[in-house]
């Protein structure tokens, strides 16, 4: 990872001015992008493990989730893909819709070589997981039939749900809802209990909405693209209705290059709440 952008710090103000060159193994990068590996939920017997979960999104200056094209590929931009490297090489596993599987064309998530030995001494596998998150909808071929299936996050009314655990494999498909939509808060504790506590979610904007309303979004990792599509795209968080109240968050830090920011925020969980102001939740 030796041909990005150089990055320079805005903030926090102690390192205002320094600058991040791309290197092989992106230690410098890594450690502003530390995924925190929680401790338990509970205490004594009934303690549990627990999930850290941060969104990785982009969005133009006019808050649009996707280009014309209804993708995020076409907003994003050479600043975006080096810090998109450096989360997907500090996670665990990746949460995905299965929308954004299909529009994005999902694969097996690879890490470039020079960053696997940090990853090794995390005590990490050389892959993240991947986990998709599917109600209903169809998942491409080519990621079930791939040599490493995702975990598929579903519900028990899933209408193929008993020829999905026959093509992947029963320990690979989690039945986290009952209902007409998954349980994401459920979802994210039995990834924990398998040790996938450094959760990436790269979207799409419908689970982004989903994680904020249960009150499950530690972090919000947003790139800022300086461009302007107007036209009726999503925003990065798509819900029914409102959080009430509103989640604050507070900067880690924010960089720039060429124009485009790109800033790491911590949610406050105890300013969120579950219920909508309006409107129902989605799924």
């Amino acid at each position: 990872m030796t041909d990005g952008p150089t990055l320079d710090v805005l903030l926090p103000l102690p390192r205002a001015g320094n600058r991040i060159p791309p290197s092989a193994n992106e230690d410098e990068l890594i450690a502003l992008y530390a995924h925190p590996a929680p401790g338990p939920r509970g205490v004594g017997p009934d303690a549990r493990p627990r999930a850290h979960v941060r969104a990785n999104m982009v969005s133009t200056l006019d808050g649009a989730a996707t280009g014309a094209d209804h993708v995020s590929g076409s907003i994003n931009n050479a600043a975006d893909h080096r810090v998109f490297g450096v989360l997907r090489a500090v996670a665990d596993v990746v949460l995905i819709g299965a929308g954004t599987a299909r529009a994005e064309g999902y694969a097996d998530v690879r890490i470039p070589e020079p960053l696997l030995a940090g990853r090794r001494a995390r005590g990490q596998s050389d892959l993240p997981e991947l986990a998709v998150v599917s109600a209903t909808g169809t998942l491409p071929d080519g990621l079930l039939d791939s040599d490493s299936p995702p975990f598929v996050l579903t519900t028990a009314a899933r209408p193929d749900l008993a020829a999905l655990q026959h093509r992947i494999g029963t320990e690979r498909v989690l039945v986290v809802g009952h209902g007409a939509s998954v349980d994401v808060a459920r979802a994210l504790d039995v990834l924990a209990a398998r040790g996938l506590r450094r959760v990436l979610t790269e979207g799409g904007p419908r689970l982004v909405g989903e994680l904020a309303h249960a009150g499950v979004l530690d972090e919000l990792c947003l790139t800022w693209s300086p461009l302007v599509v107007a036209g009726p795209a999503p925003r990065i968080a798509d819900a029914a209705g409102w959080l009430a109240p509103a989640v604050t968050a507070r900067p880690a830090h924010l960089l720039h290059s060429a124009g485009v920011l790109l800033g790491r925020w911590v949610l406050d969980a105890a300013s969120g709440s579950s219920s909508w102001s309006t409107g129902t939740p989605p799924g």
